[in-house]
This record gives C-alpha cells, sequence and structure tokens, in this order.
C-alpha cells in the first residue's frame, strides 16, 4: 500500500506523475526542478539558487509525510553542466550540514523547462 503525497508548497506536477509516494517504511519524491511554487517560475543565483528551490521543494513533498531532510537516505542531482557541480554542491551541503545522505550527481542533456539543475530523494522512516 502507499499513499500518493501533494502539496501546494511544492510545484505541481507537470506530466503523469506525483510530487511523492509515501510507501510506509520508504518516502519517495519525484525529482524536484528549482521552481517556485508560487510565482511558477525558476529560482534566481544560477545553479546555487536551483540548488537550494529543489531542495526546498524536495523539503515541502517530506513535510507531507511528517518527515525532514533527516529522513534523506539517497538523492539524486541531476546537472546539465558538470562544471557547475561545485556551486551545487556547496549549495547543497548547507541542507545536510551533519551526516548527508547518499548521493549521486550526474550530466543529462537537458533538463524539462530547461533548468539547470532537478533533484530527487528517497527518505526512510
Amino acid at each position: 500500500m502507499h499513499r500518493i503525497l501533494s502539496t501546494q508548497a511544492a510545484p505541481a506536477a507537470i506530466g503523469p506523475y506525483s510530487q511523492g509516494v509515501d510507501a510506509g517504511s520508504f518516502v519517495i519524491t519525484s525529482g524536484q526542478l528549482p521552481l517556485d511554487s508560487a510565482t511558477g517560475a525558476f529560482a534566481e543565483g544560477g545553479v546555487a539558487g536551483q540548488t537550494r528551490q529543489s531542495l526546498l521543494n524536495v523539503q515541502a513533498i517530506l513535510a507531507q509525510a511528517g518527515l525532514t531532510l533527516e529522513h534523506v537516505v539517497k538523492t539524486t542531482v541531476f546537472l546539465k553542466n558538470m562544471d557547475d557541480f561545485a556551486a551545487m554542491n556547496e549549495a547543497y551541503a548547507a541542507f545536510f550540514p551533519q551526516n548527508p545522505p547518499a548521493r549521486s550527481a550526474v550530466e543529462v542533456a537537458r533538463l524539462p523547462k530547461d533548468a539547470l539543475v532537478e533533484i530527487e530523494a528517497i527518505a526512510v522512516r
């Protein structure tokens, strides 16, 4: 059994998928673009600003399941350009100051809406 997660504090799905799924022991978020849910616009500040917004969106979805970023055990970061790795990494580190989760970071040819970054997460209760 699982429960679909949906919150107005994160951007609505732009396709046939859910913002996240609560599967009991696991909560899995879909990849979060760096869109501000209030304006629908990308966060300012280049890849660092977009990384912060993507993680704020992940955080909002986890909150719907009663979890925080401290419950995250794995993230995947999709970057439009691996040259942005250092800037993404610095912004990302602020959200996981202690005991960061496992992570993969990959460069992709293109992201939806031409975002610079997209981040998905897996959390455990």
